[in-house]
């Protein structure tokens, strides 16, 4: 996993109207809470923060100007619904050593055997891992894998040191039968016009 340094900057200032000048100065605002402690409010830097929150469960180091150095991980990240930029963030304290739930995202590796088709049923998975080595991902290989067969969280390798938060008897990844994916795709008899019905175009904190 990454480890980023940001610089963050106490806030005594709260409501839309203050978020809104934080991120004209291209400033971020964010709360840090966890073991116990009163929420902090600080203000990050804007593109850094972009920058280190591009990858999930990034682990931060707060240097917070008059106070000590904290790590800390997103738990949630509000961003713009049109322009996708980052609105507000809430950090949770961790500590060296100390263990924490997060959820990680799985990577399908291999092909299928045949003409086996792979679907994914879990993106992520939810592991209890050390907060200072959570793993980017988790790799499921379907190498050879015949048609109809189901991966289960509980039958994938976990990377060292990790262990499974969530069901062990959630589907992760399906082998769907290919056969059914070419049906689907076939289209009208060759010679026919098939007319399709006139669509319709659809139209802070």
């Amino acid at each position: 996993m990454s480890e980023v340094k940001l610089t963050a900057e106490s806030r005594t200032e709260f409501g839309k109207g203050a978020a809104r000048r934080l991120r004209r100065a291209h400033k971020i605002p964010a709360v840090l809470y966890g073991h116990g402690t009163d929420p902090v409010h600080v203000a990050l830097p804007g593109h850094a923060t972009m920058l280190a929150l591009k990858h999930s469960n990034t682990l931060l180091t707060l240097e917070i100007a008059g106070g000590a150095t904290q790590l800390a991980l997103p738990k949630d990240v509000q961003r713009n619904p049109v322009r996708g930029e980052i609105e507000h963030v809430d950090l949770v304290l961790v500590r060296r050593g100390e263990k924490v739930t997060v959820d990680v995202p799985v990577h399908v590796t291999g092909e299928p055997a045949g003409d086996g088709l792979t679907t994914l049923e879990l993106t992520t998975l939810s592991l209890l891992v050390e907060a200072t080595v959570i793993p980017q991902s988790v790799e499921v290989s379907v190498e050879g894998a015949e048609e109809g067969t189901q991966i289960h969280a509980g039958q994938i390798a976990l990377p060292e040191g990790a262990s499974l938060a969530g069901d062990p008897d959630a589907t992760v990844v399906i082998i769907a039968t290919g056969g059914a994916a070419e049906t689907a795709d076939q289209g009208a008899p060759e010679g026919d016009v098939v007319e399709e019905p006139a669509g319709e175009t659809a139209g802070e904190g």
